[in-house]
């Protein structure tokens, strides 16, 4: 339950990083996110439509835990 909450997190730290690096890949109110596939903290692929095929992800960002304090 903790490893598939870990990478759920990751997974959307990432689309959230995606959707923020240029205003024409931004998504609107509602729109599907694309599928990626990114690495777990186990080294392991990860692909966004596996989690989904799950249950909702829940798109929560750490923001300052990535920025030197």
């Amino acid at each position: 339950m903790q490893t598939s909450l870990l990478l759920r997190s990751i997974a959307a730290a990432a689309l959230v990083s995606a959707a923020l690096v240029g205003a024409a890949s931004a998504l609107e109110v509602g729109q599907k996110a694309p599928d990626f596939e990114l690495n777990g903290v186990d080294g392991k692929p990860v692909k966004l439509s596996d989690l989904t095929a799950k249950g909702p992800v829940v798109v929560y960002t750490f923001i300052a835990a990535f920025t030197p304090t």
